[in-house]
């Protein structure tokens, strides 16, 4: 038996339109790549200074771009170490050939630990050939040669008469790409994704410059004296005329403008780092016109390393929850000072963290050969958790006047963590602050504060949309305090977090064990009202059982159970189905009744001496659940039919005879509510 062995074929045009029009997503990374190219090229070309030539000065290394619009050409330049023919052949005629990669190996091999420090970031070898996203042809010069190719399966080499200091790669834009001759363009591609390079970035800008703006002396009539002289007429009153002022004139003037002035700070040790350099930096990176409300700027070493400044702003961004394709990452992803991705989505922080700005550099990052985006493994991991974890302390050692400012902007992404972060629950449930029945109104407090100087059992809560429709509420009259919470996300909350410190967290508009009385005794005496309230109210209450929490003023209330939804909680719901055009089926409730009210009584003792009309007893029974579950902060189902009995009833009160008022429904038709809102 034989074997034969046959080497893989490529068919370089496609292997190429492979690489154009697959590995890239967005054409400005073109220019990204040939700028961090030219770094590396002056990166090696300093290290080669250094280490080989003796006291040798470095160059005022730099990178300069320019468009022509006439040429239709965009040239990338630099002045670092250059390619030969044979480089130009290798490096750039064989595609993942990675000449960068290459010398990393050689500084590994020469370094005592076998791993590289440098800053090169060209790994793939394919950055190059991103220059054909935007270009037709491609020109490399370089010392004396011209290296030229279009993309095809061919590439030329010429030799040049004219000497090339470093590279300049020369770009023949097409016209689908012309946007990249215009300034602005050029600007914010680099500001975007090379800002924070390390050498000087030049763009090549026009600006126009005085170059003429003197008045001109014109005089008027003129006539000989008598000595021979010209001189102006005084007598016939001609006199010279006054200077007469000229447009200005501008001329168009070339300059090389610094484009990458801000300084990436975060390469810098912490306490290097001024308050003002800090607020410089965060303006730049986040186009807030405020300053931030807190920082946390720190580095890690060891298995993973990565640099980290992180900003809090003093205010919530208009669409901070907003689902938007195009929407950016507040933290953005750099290797080596260079941006690679802003949509990083939660893959260096979660969703509620959505508001934090800042920066990541790092050198382990796992990327795509496009170097656009990154891949899920164990380092992203540690990174983010780590970050949360950062976070989460920067919140905590906030001064209190900056973090009531802070929680004021930002409580519901603190809640949205407390719902989803598993892992980070209890540290967050710590950073919650909410008004209490006990204080002002506008002051929070924590669940340790509600803890503090109280008898209470447990925490005890209610929730609705405010705190003033809350602070009336029949259920909080038992207690010393109860927290008001307001906030839609927190009946989510709730579902996450059942207690604090040991005791229970306990919502008082449901019914608990604790608030009713559940006696022999008492289940006796009170066995015949109780039993009237459930056979009139059955399409709507589970039970009726006796309160023990409620004030002599109020007569009932309606409650959910304990593992039912709240008043709060049902209106949320409903909302929602209404939104998504669904149906929505309410719960039933719970009926608590007050033996202390007079009105109780009242019905208690005409159902124990019959000597109510059945018709009365059972319009008045109906009238308390309506009332009750206004009350208790659910909405009625018919209000109009809730109206008319609360008429009825004025009217027989004021007349003192039921029997002449017409009887009031105790169903509507479909017909009837559509009628009665004519």
């Amino acid at each position: 038996m034989s074997t034969e062995t046959f080497a893989f074929q490529a068919e370089i045009n496609q292997l190429m339109s492979l690489i154009v029009n697959a590995f890239y997503s967005n054409k400005d990374v073109f220019l990204r790549e040939l700028i961090s190219n030219a770094s590396d090229a002056i990166d090696k070309a300093r290290h080669k200074v250094l280490t080989e030539e003796k006291n040798a000065n470095l160059k005022d290394y730099h990178i300069r771009v320019s468009a022509d619009k006439e040429s239709r050409t965009l040239t990338v330049e630099d002045n670092g170490i250059g390619l030969t023919r044979d480089e130009m052949i290798k490096c750039l005629g064989m595609i993942a050939n990675s000449g960068t990669k290459q010398f990393m190996e050689a500084l590994a091999g020469a370094s005592d630990d076998g791993r590289a420090d440098s800053s090169l970031i060209g790994q793939f070898g394919v950055g190059f050939y991103s220059a054909y996203l935007v270009a037709d042809k491609v020109q490399v010069l370089s010392g004396d040669n011209c290296w030229e190719s279009q993309a095809g399966g061919s590439f030329t080499i010429t030799q040049m008469n004219e000497h090339t200091d470093g590279a300049k790669i020369v770009l023949f834009v097409n016209d689908a790409n012309k946007e990249y001759f215009e300034e602005e363009k050029l600007r914010s591609v680099v500001r975007a994704h090379s800002e924070f390079i390390q050498h000087p970035i030049y763009l090549l800008t026009s600006k126009k410059v005085l170059v003429e703006n003197e008045p001109s002396e014109e005089v008027g009539e003129i006539e000989p004296s008598e000595e021979g002289e010209i001189e102006p007429s005084e007598e016939e009153g001609i006199e010279p005329s006054e200077p007469t002022k000229k447009e200005p004139v501008y001329e168009d003037v070339l300059e090389w403008t610094h484009l990458n002035t801000q300084k990436p700070i975060w390469t810098r040790k912490p306490d290097e780092v001024t308050r003002e350099e800090h607020e410089a930096f965060y303006k730049a990176i986040s186009g807030d016109w405020d300053t931030y409300a807190d920082v946390k700027h720190f580095s890690t070493e060891g298995q993973v390393e990565y640099k980290t400044v992180m900003y809090v702003p003093k205010r919530a961004p208009f669409d901070m929850f907003g689902k938007n394709e195009t929407k950016k990452s507040k933290m953005k992803l750099y290797v080596n000072r260079v941006l690679i991705s802003e949509k990083n989505e939660d893959m260096l922080l979660p969703e509620w963290l959505n508001f934090v700005t800042g920066v990541v550099d790092s050198n382990d990052l796992p990327l795509n050969v496009s170097r656009e985006m990154l891949q899920q493994n164990r380092t992203m991991n540690v990174i983010k958790k780590n970050l949360v974890k950062k976070c989460i302390d920067m919140f905590h050692h906030m001064e209190p006047e900056t973090y009531d400012a802070f929680y004021e902007q930002f409580h519901q992404s603190i809640k949205l963590g407390v719902h989803e972060d598993d892992a980070n629950r209890d540290k967050l449930v710590k950073l919650l602050r909410f008004e209490c029945s006990h204080l002002e109104a506008g002051k929070k407090i924590s669940f340790e504060e509600y803890l503090e100087n109280t008898e209470e059992t447990n925490i005890y809560f209610i929730t609705g949309e405010s705190r003033k429709a809350l602070e009336h509420s029949p259920f909080l009259h038992k207690h010393e305090r109860v927290l008001f919470m307001v906030d839609p996300i927190d009946e989510y909350v709730l579902q996450r977090v059942r207690e604090f410190d040991g005791k229970t967290l306990v919502n008082v508009s449901k019914c608990s064990k604790d608030f009713v009385q559940d006696d022999e005794e008492t289940r006796t005496q009170h066995d015949a009202v109780c039993k009237v309230f459930r056979e009139t109210l059955k399409e709507h209450v589970e039970k009726v059982v006796v309160s023990t929490r409620l004030s002599d003023d109020v007569p009932c209330v309606l409650a959910s159970s304990e593992h039912g939804w709240s008043a709060n909680m049902e209106r949320i719901l409903k909302a929602q189905a209404m939104a998504q055009k669904g149906s929505f089926h309410t719960q039933k409730k719970i009926l608590e009744i007050n033996p202390n009210n007079r009105l109780i009584k009242t019905v208690h003792d005409a159902v124990l001496k019959n000597n109510l009309g059945e018709r009365a007893v059972e319009d008045t029974i109906r009238l308390m659940y309506e009332t009750a579950m206004i009350a208790s902060g659910y909405t009625h189902e018919d209000p109009v039919l809730y109206t008319k009995r609360v008429f009825s009833m004025m009217q027989v009160g004021l007349a003192g005879d039921e029997e002449e008022e017409p009887p009031v429904p105790t169903t509507m038709t479909e017909n009837d509510n559509l009628e009665s809102l004519d």
